[in-house]
């Protein structure tokens, strides 16, 4: 039996990653953010979930601590026979490529480049730490039922179930976007047995904000609004070439679980 510990367990991440290992048969440690844990004891195979994410801009404190801080902390006193690292394929806004050796570009003065710095400053200490088999995953946007997320996709579902999408941005507007499930099962391998250092947990192809609309009024009878001039906002495909080749990775459809997703949105809210 492996060990292992997830710190962020109780996330949307962290919680379906601990089941997952649970149901391989590992033994896995969840211990919450304050629990003092004995710097003598190995942690097995370090998961490391704990982010801040679509209120970045209102806790900047919250979010280098998250990323920063306390991932410093763990490094710098726990024992262990690997660590990864759960950052964010964001880090690619601007760039050209955003495959895992591209050069990355941030400005200090943005507010929204906090999120950024702060996620690249983890991955920094955490691969120049000199600890033993420690890794960095860049996952793109998470796709599941999750009753309590402010994500883009989820705004949306809750909008085309009250009858009426008005989107506030361009419908050109696109990113990649992965299944739980995919992800989940891709950020486990890479924990217990990556090569590489650095890997990118994406679908490898991007959905416009036009494709979820679509998607969400042929199943639900939504009407669509745009607001006029709305600004586009759009990401670089990621490249997913490492995964595939180091685990034959093969992306399941985002839009294709949208039926499925809408049905479990609607069962919550009718609760």
């Amino acid at each position: 039996m492996t060990r292992c510990t997830v710190f962020g367990a109780s996330g949307f991440i962290g919680q379906a990653l601990t089941q997952a290992l649970v149901d391989a048969g590992h033994e896995v440690l969840a211990p919450g953010r304050e629990e003092r844990l004995d710097p003598a004891m190995n942690l097995g195979h370090v998961f490391y979930c704990i982010g801040v994410t679509a209120d970045f801009r209102s806790r900047p404190f919250d979010t280098v601590r998250a990323h920063v801080s306390l991932l410093s902390d763990l490094l710098e006193r726990h024992r262990f026979e690997s660590f990864l690292y759960l950052s964010s394929t964001r880090v690619y806004a601007g760039a050209g490529h955003a495959h895992e050796d591209a050069r990355l570009t941030v400005n200090p003065n943005d507010s929204s480049d906090l999120y950024n710095l702060s996620k690249l400053a983890g991955e920094a200490i955490c691969l120049h730490s000199g600890k033993p088999h420690s890794r960095v995953v860049r996952l793109s946007n998470v796709v599941g039922f999750d009753p309590h997320t402010h994500n883009f996709y989820a705004q949306l579902i809750h909008e085309a179930l009250a009858g009426r999408i008005v989107l506030q941005s361009a419908p050109s507007s696109e990113k990649d976007y992965i299944l739980l499930a995919d992800a989940v099962a891709l950020v486990m391998r890479i924990g217990l047995h990556g090569n590489a250092s650095v890997y990118n947990v994406a679908s490898g192809v991007n959905t416009s904000h036009e494709q979820w609309c679509v998607s969400l009024a042929r199943v639900t009878g939504c009407q669509i609004e745009h607001v006029p001039k709305a600004q586009e906002y759009k990401f670089p495909p990621i490249d997913i070439d490492r995964v595939r080749r180091e685990w034959g990775f093969r992306p399941l459809s985002v839009l294709e679980t949208v039926p499925d997703l809408v049905e479990k949105f609607r069962k919550f809210l009718e609760q």
